[in-house]
């Protein structure tokens, strides 16, 4: 990562979370933005499950890939922004809790490509529980018209 990060990074991953209408939707918010670190949380919901009522793949994939380009988003230049190319998840444990929170970092920054790796997590009474991984390779994008931070 930049030994000297931009200092508005919070400002432009919060600006860029807020008109992400998928986030919206599923009802999640931004709860942790730190330099290479984001964290995304939202409630459980029965309208977001999959046929067994455990929060559904795609769901969590729509997460933890947020966490983890908002992650790289954070390290990246000012006139930057990010999009995804590429990500794996490995599905651990059903989604079954209160809450989800979703923890993307930074695991190798780069010029041109950032690799991210998220962590999901069930939330309910007791210790959160580890239900998915993700890894991401992310694009820093620069000078494309319409895309913005």
């Amino acid at each position: 990562m930049n030994e000297r990060p931009d200092e508005n990074f919070r400002e432009r991953v919060i600006a860029s979370f807020d008109r992400q209408n998928a986030m919206r939707t599923i009802g999640a918010v931004l709860t942790r933005v730190e330099y290479g670190v984001v964290e995304i949380e939202m409630p459980f919901r029965d309208d977001l499950t999959q046929q067994h009522g455990f929060l559904h793949a795609g769901i969590l994939s729509t997460a933890l890939d947020s966490a983890c380009g908002y992650a790289a988003l954070s390290v990246m230049p000012p006139e930057a922004a990010v999009l995804t190319i590429e990500f794996k998840i490995n599905l651990l444990s059903p989604g079954r809790g209160d809450r989800f929170l979703f923890r993307g970092e930074v695991t190798k920054p780069g010029s041109t490509i950032i690799v991210s790796d998220g962590r999901g997590y069930a939330l309910s009474d007791g210790p959160a529980k580890l239900i998915a991984s993700m890894t991401g390779t992310m694009m820093v994008v620069r000078g494309r018209e319409g895309i913005d931070g």
